[in-house]
């Protein structure tokens, strides 16, 4: 019987197909055409890009959302440098995402693509793993998916172009990967948070990215102790549907929340990074007592000192000390008072506390036209916020269903990664409605990716807040109007771009041009809608506070 014999690339592709590589986003070069074509073989669907960026970003939303590894694949060289944007914003998002690579030959130190991958990878934050041989390529290619999965890292995974032609010897059985076993905390940390919970009168509990598969176990505590739930931008959408729970903390929150959420006695974080955006420049992460509950041991002071840090799963330390509270009595009423209860009605929602918006001819108020979207939209949707001036808007304005419903790639504080994200998050969820917020400046970035969202077929909708600038630097530096000629620009028909590359576009001016937006609702949604949104071009809410630190 004649042995089944294949390259290097084939068996890669193989290998990592059946160990669980969901989708492959990509652009096909020379040196990545063989080993993509392995992944698809074995498989795994693949979607072309038009630019290796964005390929990065819909991996990366593809697995934020399914929770299963993604991988891109990219050509060596000036494909991986293309593609560096989006895996820094995926690397520190803690991302689960593999990152396939060309390589020059072994020993090559001379050419048009020979740069040092592995010293570029590590520079964002990823982790570079490289083949170095037939005989250890499988071993090698599963072990960088694991690293991916157990470290919850970007990994990069260097392929040389001459190893991947080699003949690769008979694949054997690949092992099971190792199963972790989530830790909880010991009963001493469970003994302190119960003692220290068993004293706050007036409670929050914060979830984070990291608490995304405990909103259950931070739901039942929150019961016990009487606390009022809140997700930070990164998990939005964890508390939706509690009566007890604000939408978002941090600078998305409304004026409101931030009230509640500074009179507590007791901040209790799940799994949430307590950094600028998230404290809102220590606003909000200023209580008597602030207890972190995290499995990195390195989130530990990273951004504050606290006054408690847990090592463990945040579901299970939620569980515990729910368990031993409810073990010594009745649960606490704490903030969930009828008056507190009104208070959060009134306040949860930036759709329903508009902010006042000057009125000028021809342009539209982008509160206003986002709070009639979040109406007119279907409520099961991802909601996908690209960076700059108006990521308000998308990230706040616009409501979410679950926790699953929210891709905000703003790790990085790139802009322009918005509406390839939302592309993979159409890929991802096909249940749902993509809905992407972008300014002018961001979507002509990545424009070239409507190619990809037509061939793909999704009905998605993409909001581009057209302010003709750099809206964030216009107002960051409002008092040298003389200087902004660099980061105006004339007046451009998005909407018709749009079209041209296979879109219904959309120019809104005033409300009633949201008309043309009800028509394609209305329609079969079988192409994406871009909607050319003509607003007036002041700062945002955040924006204008940003200005005041």
């Amino acid at each position: 019987m004649a042995t089944e014999t294949m390259t290097v690339a084939e068996a890669v592709g193989r290998a990592l197909a059946e160990r669980g590589v969901a989708h492959v986003f990509g652009v096909v070069g020379s040196g990545n055409f063989q080993v993509t074509h392995g992944l698809v073989a074995a498989g795994v669907e693949f979607t072309a890009a038009r630019h290796e960026m964005g390929a990065a970003c819909m991996a990366d939303a593809y697995s934020r959302l399914t929770g299963r590894v993604a991988a891109v694949s990219v050509h060596q060289g000036c494909g991986l440098t293309n593609a560096m944007t989006g895996i820094g914003e995926a690397a520190k998002s803690h991302t689960p995402m593999l990152v396939l690579t060309g390589d020059t030959a072994v020993g090559q130190e001379v050419g048009n693509f020979v740069i040092d991958q592995d010293a570029l990878v590590a520079s964002v934050g990823a982790i570079p793993r490289r083949i170095h041989s037939a005989a250890t390529a499988v071993s090698e290619a599963i072990a960088a998916y694991d690293i991916a999965v157990r470290n919850r890292a970007t990994v990069v995974l260097s392929l040389p172009v001459d190893l991947q032609a080699q003949a690769c010897p008979a694949q054997q059985a690949i092992a099971p990967a190792t199963r972790i076993i989530p830790a909880g905390a010991s009963a001493e940390a469970i003994a302190e948070l119960a003692r220290i919970l068993a004293d706050a009168e007036r409670p929050v509990i914060l979830g984070g990215r990291g608490a995304r598969h405990a909103g259950a176990q931070l739901r039942a505590l929150g019961a016990q102790i009487g606390a009022i739930l809140v997700p930070s931008a990164g998990a939005r959408g964890l508390f939706s549907g509690d009566e007890w729970a604000l939408d978002v903390m941090g600078g998305f929150a409304t004026p409101g929340a931030r009230e509640i959420i500074q009179e507590a006695d007791v901040l209790l974080t799940f799994g949430a990074a307590l950094n600028q955006w998230t404290a809102h420049h220590g606003t909000l992460t200023a209580q008597p007592t602030v207890v972190q509950i995290d499995d990195q041991l390195e989130a530990f002071g990273k951004y504050r000192d606290v006054t408690v840090g847990i090592l463990g799963d945040t579901a299970a330390v939620a569980a515990a000390v729910t368990e031993l509270l409810a073990s010594g009595g009745e649960s606490r009423v704490g903030l969930r008072t009828p008056e507190t209860g009104e208070r959060i009605r009134r306040i949860r929602y930036w759709a329903e506390n508009l902010p006042e918006e000057r009125e000028q001819p021809g342009r539209i108020g982008p509160g206003a036209l986002t709070a009639a979207l979040d109406a007119m939209l279907p409520e099961e949707r991802v909601v996908v916020p690209d960076g700059g001036n108006v990521n308000i808007y998308p990230g706040a304005f616009l409501r979410v269903p679950d926790e699953r419903g929210f891709v905000m790639p703003l790790s990085f504080q790139a802009i322009g990664l918005g509406l390839a994200s939302g592309i993979g998050a159409a890929i991802a969820r096909p249940d749902r409605m993509a809905v992407v917020g972008t300014g002018d400046g961001s979507f002509l970035m990545g424009a070239v990716e409507l190619d990809t969202a037509v061939r793909a077929g999704l009905g998605m909708v993409v909001v581009v807040y057209n302010d003709d600038a750099y809206g964030a630097e216009v107002h960051l530096f409002a008092d040298e109007p003389e200087k902004h000629g660099i980061v105006r620009f004339p007046d451009t028909d998005i909407a018709a771009i749009a079209r041209g590359w296979g879109c219904d576009g959309v120019t809104v001016r005033s409300l009633d041009d949201l008309a043309g937006v009800q028509a394609w609702l209305d329609g079969p949604r079988d192409r994406p809608l871009v909607i050319d949104a003509k607003v007036i071009g002041d700062p945002s809410p955040l924006m204008a506070e940003n200005l005041a630190h």
